[in-house]
C-alpha cells in the first residue's frame, strides 16, 4: 500500500463516517521523506506530474540559510544538526 494524500480517509464535519466509493488517484500519490544527511552533495532527481522535474538532497553539506532579523542571507557549510525534544520528525543526529 503507497503513500496517500487523499481526504477521503477524514470524518465529515459532523462527525459521521464518510463512505470510500473511489479509488485512489495517480494526483494523490505521495513519496516517502527524503530523510537529508549530512555529507558530500548527491541529489536525486524525481520526474513529477506534467512532465516537470523535482530534486531531491539525499546528502547535502552546504546550504543557503536567511536571518530574518538581520536581512542577511549566505551559503553556509552544514556543522551538526540538533536534535530536538518536541520535534519528532527530527529525530536523527545524522
Amino acid at each position: 500500500m503507497g503513500l496517500s494524500r487523499d481526504k477521503r480517509h477524514k470524518r465529515r464535519a459532523t462527525g459521521g463516517r464518510r463512505a470510500i466509493h473511489i479509488k485512489k488517484r495517480k494526483y494523490e500519490m505521495a513519496r516517502p521523506p527524503s530523510m537529508t544527511k549530512i555529507g558530500a552533495k548527491r541529489v536525486k532527481v524525481v520526474r513529477v506530474r506534467g512532465g516537470n522535474y523535482k530534486y531531491r538532497a539525499m546528502r547535502l553539506e552546504m546550504g543557503n540559510f536567511s536571518w530574518g532579523s538581520e536581512a542577511i542571507a549566505k551559503k553556509t557549510k552544514i556543522l551538526d544538526v540538533i536534535h530536538i525534544p518536541n520535534h519528532h520528525h527530527h529525530n536523527s543526529d545524522t
